[in-house]
């Protein structure tokens, strides 16, 4: 059985005493609520106080470099998230790929060597705007699907969360309709069964990132295929939080 998963990520937000302000008063609000998986990546600077902090909610990193070690100024290897107790962490989001052009391949680097330092990817991958009125959604999804996990194994899969981010759909407001996301799930559902057969593929989690808030996260995460999201603005506050991880219950 699949897992919900509601995840946050913070982007370049919030200072280490922020941080600890929010999981105080996140951590009542949420307590007892597991039937959802509840996860939250903040900036490297604020990691260690999050993981002291977050009671039930496990921690997500939002990037790392594929290396243990070496001359490579001002990266984070996988050996340091897991000194300070992080479980997941967040490779390939759209603002990688875009700012930082990160590649596919590099970044099935990044998620091989996470699986091989037992952390937890969530692999993000999505259409622009220009590729989803070209009507090559389906063609840039499994590109980044395939070649994301290339060489990944059935048994690793267990440990894989995928995240489809419509990038046309993030901070800007606009919002893929329940249907829209729905096709684009069951697509990649299919696209999992062809690389690793159905079990591997229904038991996947796979999380919608394209501007889900409090107000439409029950009726995306309702859908047969969506299974949580992973939020931006709208996990930035506790109570907004919180909402989303009620939203991800009731989907249930």
């Amino acid at each position: 059985m699949r897992r919900i998963i509601v995840a946050g990520n913070w982007k370049m937000n919030k200072t280490r005493k922020e941080t600890e302000d929010f999981f105080k008063a996140l951590k009542p609000l949420v307590e007892g609520k597991d039937k959802v998986e509840m996860v939250i990546g903040v900036p490297f600077t604020n990691l260690e106080t999050a993981v002291r902090e977050a009671g039930n909610v496990k921690i997500a990193a939002q990037n790392m470099n594929p290396k243990e070690s070496g001359a490579y100024t001002g990266e984070i290897s996988p050996l340091m998230l897991k000194d300070l107790g992080v479980e997941y962490v967040i490779l390939g989001h759209s603002e990688r790929r875009e700012y930082y052009k990160e590649s596919n391949e590099f970044i099935n680097e990044k998620v091989k060597s996470a699986l091989s330092h037992d952390l937890k990817p969530i692999l993000c991958f999505g259409e622009t705007l220009e590729q989803r009125e070209g009507n090559i959604t389906e063609k840039v999804v499994e590109e980044q699907i395939r070649e994301g996990l290339k060489d990944i194994t059935k048994e690793q899969m267990a440990n894989v969360v995928l995240a489809y981010e419509p990038v046309w759909a993030i901070g800007t407001g606009k919002t893929a309709t329940s249907l829209q996301a729905q096709e684009v799930h069951a697509f990649i559902r299919n696209l999992l069964t062809d690389m690793f057969g159905k079990e591997v593929a229904e038991n996947v989690t796979v999380q919608y990132g394209g501007s889900m808030k409090p107000e439409n996260a029950l009726e995306l995460m309702s859908q047969t295929d969506i299974d949580g999201g992973l939020i931006g603005g709208a996990a930035l506050d506790p109570s907004s939080f919180a909402k989303l991880v009620e939203a991800g219950i009731q989907a249930l």
